[in-house]
């Protein structure tokens, strides 16, 4: 099986109305964060199906996919890429993250993103320096940036939660909304596992804290708890 082929099945699969359903939840109007991402209409219980028929794909056909304008071919790619991790040895590990980092750019929507990165590259940095998501996170990519705070879900799912904490405290600034929620999401998934260390981040943290962030982190408190962050003021500015 190769690229082509596995195309003329996605197309068998089509369908514009999902297709046209996909484009308006994606958001690929102009100025919007997927402009112009084209989608053919494909569920993803389909594609997962598909991503198990053919993931045994070779690395150099994934690419071709990976690099495709369509969305779910794209999606695809990673979904075989994450089955492919999944039992694998050191190199095989290496070689699929140096492969997705090269094509970042295609990893450009949430989904893609939310889908990849804890298992290929915080799967891939488990027992590294973690540098490397300090970098993504300082990217002027937005989908970097994502693919830095999502990845360290792999780490929250091993009760290793400073990498996410230290993130956030850099993402604490982002301008983009879809950074706040994936940062929140991240904070309460540590908050999950231990709250006292959610609430101890959210002492010094809370007030400056994107609305969008805060709310997410707070999602599972009880409503006086999420009441008191929420009412929260940032600090005021002395002047001088």
């Amino acid at each position: 099986m190769n690229s082509t082929q596995i195309r003329q099945k996605l197309n068998a699969l089509a369908s514009p109305e999902v297709a046209a359903s996909s484009a308006r939840f994606f958001k690929t109007g102009p100025g919007q964060y997927g402009e112009g991402d084209t989608f053919v209409g494909i569920r993803v219980p389909a594609l997962r199906t598909l991503a198990r028929e053919f993931r045994e794909l070779p690395l150099p056909e994934i690419e071709v996919l990976l690099r495709s304008p369509i969305h779910e071919e794209r999606l695809l790619a990673l979904l075989i890429l994450v089955l492919s991790v999944g039992k694998c040895d050191a190199d095989h590990r290496k070689v699929v993250y140096d492969l997705y980092l090269a094509n970042s750019r295609h990893v450009n929507n949430w989904d893609l993103v939310d889908t990849s990165a804890p298992a290929i590259v915080g799967g891939y940095l488990r027992d590294k320096s973690r540098n490397p998501l300090v970098e993504l996170a300082k990217s002027a990519s937005l989908w970097e940036r994502r693919i830095a705070i999502v990845a360290t879900q792999h780490f929250i799912r091993l009760g290793q939660f400073e990498d996410t904490l230290a993130l956030s405290r850099l993402l604490l600034s982002d301008k983009e909304d879809l950074i706040h929620k994936a940062t929140g999401w991240m904070l309460r998934e540590v908050g999950d596992r231990d709250e006292s260390l959610l609430e101890a981040f959210l002492e010094d943290h809370a007030p400056a804290m994107p609305r969008t962030m805060l709310r997410y982190a707070i999602e599972k408190f009880e409503p006086g708890k999420r009441r008191f962050y929420l009412l929260l003021e940032k600090p005021r500015r002395v002047a001088k």
